[in-house]
C-alpha cells in the first residue's frame, strides 16, 4: 500500500493562501525517484507565481503543487535509476513549474515528490535536510547564468578547483558576482571559484566575512560611491570573464567597470557580457521590488528593458537569465547535480548557503514562510521542515 501523501496546493490561478490537503502518491517513472521530503526551501518565485502565474507560467494546470528546493530521503526508485538507492539522503530541484513537466507530482510543497535523477545530488552526512534545502532554484539560476553557452559560458566547476590561470603566461581569470550574500549569489560565488576564477563580489559590510568565506577574493559595499573604481583597481592585471549581477543597478555598475577597463587598459581581455539574474534591494512588496523579483527569475518584462537598452549603448551586452530546458539531462544545471555537487559538498569545497531560517515544521507552515520571504532576508534562506 503506498504511503499517504499531502500537499500545499495552489487550487487556482492567482489564489492565496495555499491549501493543505490530500495528494496522490505517484510512483516514479523511468529515470525518476520519489523523495520523502525532510525540508523545503522558499523562493521569491513561489509567491510571485501566486500573483502572476498565468503570465509567467501559462502552461500550468490547476490545482498545482509549487515549490522547487527539496531535501529528504529516497523511498522508491524507477526503472533505469543507477545513482541512488532507497534510503539515500538527497537534495535537488523539483520541476513541476517547468513547461516540459507541469505535473503536480513533481512539485516540492508536499510530503513525497517525484524527482528527475539528474536533478538530484547526494547529501553528505554532515549536512542536514534543512541546510541542503537552501539550494535548488538558487543553485540552478547561478549555474545557468555562469556556465550556459548563451550566457557567461565559464568553464565548469571541478573537484578540486581548476588552476587560475590554467596556462603559464596568461592573465589570472576573474569574474564579478554581485549580491554575494543572496541565495543565488551564495551559490554563484562558490561555483565560479570552483571553476577556477577569482571572484569579486558585493554585499553589505556586515556580510563581507560571509561572502569571503564562500570563496570571494574581494568584497565591496554595494552602496559605496567608489564601487566602480574599487572594482577596476581589483581587476588590474586580470582577464575579466564577465559579470553575473544581482541587485538594483548592479548591471549599470558592472557596465561602468567594463567601460573603464576598455578605456584605460584595452590590452587586458575583457568580456563585455553581463548575465542579469536581477533582484531589487527595495521593499519586495513595492512595485519596483515586485518587478525585481520577477526579473530575478528571468521575467522578460517590457518595463524592465530600460537597463538593458542603456547598457547596450556602451557596447556591453546585458542578458536576463531565463532558464530554458530545465528538465534537459544534458544541461549545465544537470551536470552540476550529477558531476559536481555531491563530491564538492562531501569535501567541504561547496557548502549549502545561505544559512536556513527555519520557520517551523509541517506543510501548514508554508504560507507563513511565503509571507516572511516577501519581507526579504539577508544572508538567510527561508526553509520549512517536514515530518
Amino acid at each position: 500500500m503506498p504511503p499517504k501523501n499531502q500537499a500545499a496546493w495552489i487550487p487556482a490561478k492567482k489564489t492565496r493562501p495555499l491549501k493543505v490537503g490530500d495528494a496522490p502518491y505517484t510512483p516514479p517513472g523511468p529515470g525518476q525517484i520519489v523523495v520523502k521530503n525532510g525540508a523545503v526551501g522558499i523562493n521569491p518565485f513561489d509567491w510571485v507565481l501566486q500573483y502572476v502565474g498565468p503570465m509567467m507560467a501559462p502552461h500550468l494546470v490547476y490545482p498545482m503543487v509549487l515549490g522547487t528546493d527539496v531535501a529528504g530521503t529516497v523511498v522508491e526508485v524507477g526503472p533505469g535509476v543507477t545513482r541512488f538507492r532507497v534510503g539515500d539522503r538527497v537534495t535537488g530541484s523539483s520541476v513541476s513549474i517547468a513547461k516540459e513537466s507541469g505535473q503536480a507530482a513533481e512539485g516540492g510543497f508536499q510530503l513525497y515528490t517525484v524527482m528527475r535523477e539528474y536533478m538530484v545530488a547526494p547529501t553528505p552526512a554532515h549536512v542536514t535536510d534543512e541546510q541542503a534545502a537552501v539550494l535548488g532554484l538558487g543553485l540552478g539560476t547561478a549555474a545557468y547564468g555562469l556556465f550556459h553557452k548563451d550566457y557567461l559560458a565559464l568553464d565548469m566547476p571541478q573537484v578540486p578547483p581548476l588552476r587560475n590561470p590554467r596556462s603559464p603566461g596568461k592573465h589570472p581569470r576573474a569574474v564579478i558576482v554581485t549580491g554575494g550574500a543572496s541565495s543565488v549569489g551564495s551559490c554563484a560565488v562558490q561555483l565560479a571559484a570552483s571553476a577556477g576564477y577569482e571572484v569579486l563580489s558585493t554585499s553589505s559590510p556586515k556580510n563581507f566575512a560571509y561572502v569571503k568565506g564562500l570563496g570571494a577574493s574581494h568584497v565591496f559595499d554595494y552602496n559605496s560611491k567608489t564601487l566602480v573604481a574599487d572594482l577596476v583597481r581589483a581587476l588590474e592585471g586580470r582577464e575579466l570573464a564577465g559579470a553575473f549581477t544581482i541587485g538594483a543597478g548592479a548591471d549599470q555598475v558592472c557596465a561602468a567597470v567594463m567601460k573603464e577597463r576598455l578605456s584605460k587598459t584595452p590590452k587586458l581581455p575583457t568580456r563585455k557580457f553581463i548575465a542579469l539574474a536581477g533582484g531589487s534591494g527595495r521593499d519586495p512588496k513595492s512595485l519596483e521590488g515586485f518587478m525585481g523579483t520577477i526579473r530575478l527569475m528571468g521575467g522578460m518584462m517590457s518595463m524592465m528593458g530600460k537597463n538593458a537598452v542603456n547598457t547596450m549603448l556602451t557596447g556591453i551586452e546585458v542578458k536576463f537569465v531565463l532558464i530554458r530546458g530545465l528538465v534537459d539531462p544534458e544541461s549545465c544545471v544537470s551536470h552540476i547535480y550529477t558531476d559536481f555537487l555531491g563530491p564538492a559538498m562531501a569535501e567541504g569545497q561547496f557548502v549549502p548557503a545561505p544559512e536556513p531560517q527555519v520557520v517551523g515544521r509541517g506543510l501548514d507552515k508554508i504560507n507563513e514562510a511565503l509571507e516572511l520571504q516577501k519581507k526579504g532576508v539577508s544572508a538567510k534562506k527561508i526553509v520549512v521542515s517536514l515530518p
